[in-house]
């Protein structure tokens, strides 16, 4: 069963149709929409700031979600992908992204809209990743527009995950 605990008197909130995997981690002031998933030994660790997730977002496997005390939060839209291994903290991730396996992304970034970060994308604080953009590399850099191709993969993967949800209840 899945770990979900209140931390300094904030208590997990879900909404409706959520899915958390049996060795998931919720804890603290975190906020999901409908339809979110959270995998096998992902973490949202809300305990020290606030974190906020819209609608259909998923969290894969080994995923972490934190942010930093008295500082950043982290605000996570609807319809967003967060690949295995992956690490948000203390930053804003707008509607619509795709975020690669064991990307990073740092305190005070902006992921836009419509936006991928590659896999293995460090992305360094305050960097604001414009809508509908590429992000790759160490530190992460623009590399192209997402095409249309890359448009119906994060649509794809979005909508598959409470799906998948669906095999494990």
């Amino acid at each position: 069963m899945a770990i979900v605990k209140t931390v300094r008197g904030f208590t997990p909130k879900f909404g409706a149709n959520y899915f958390l995997a049996d060795n998931a981690v919720v804890v603290g002031d975190v906020t999901m929409g409908d339809n979110c998933t959270v995998w096998f030994n992902a973490v949202v660790r809300g305990d020290v700031n606030s974190i906020t997730i819209g609608d259909n977002t998923n969290i894969q496997d080994g995923a972490i979600i934190h942010c930093t005390y008295q500082q950043a939060k982290t605000v996570i839209g609807s319809n967003v992908s967060i690949a295995h291994n992956a690490i948000v903290h203390g930053c804003t991730v707008e509607d619509n992204v795709l975020i690669g396996m064991s990307a990073v992304i740092m305190d005070h970034a902006v992921i836009g809209a419509g936006s991928v970060i590659a896999a293995g994308a460090m992305v360094l604080p305050k960097t604001i990743v414009e809508p509908g953009s590429v992000y790759a590399g160490v530190p992460a850099k623009r590399v192209k527009d997402v095409g249309e191709e890359m448009k119906a993969v994060i649509v794809r993967t979005a909508k598959n995950y409470p799906m998948y949800a669906e095999w494990f209840k």
